[in-house]
């Protein structure tokens, strides 16, 4: 799907592009059963990229840099 903004699972990191006026279709959980983050649950603010460990509006934390044993960004990134 394509879409302005990602949402990912906490759990899994399963993906989902959306737009805003299609916001409500973005599901709460995953199938893996996992939280889905759509946006920061500091600020409100969407992210765009299905990788971001910390909220380009604000910094705060989305999810820990490493998901099963991989990191998801390069360090510095």
């Amino acid at each position: 799907m394509l879409g302005h903004w990602s949402a990912f699972c906490l759990s899994c990191g399963g993906a989902v592009r959306w737009f805003e006026d299609f916001e409500a279709e973005v599901p709460e959980t995953c199938s893996c059963g996992g939280t889905i983050l759509r946006r920061c649950p500091a600020c409100s603010a969407p992210f765009s990229s299905t990788f971001a460990v910390e909220c380009e509006e604000c910094g705060a934390p989305l999810r820990e840099p490493e998901l099963l044993g991989m990191r998801i960004r390069k360090a510095g990134k």
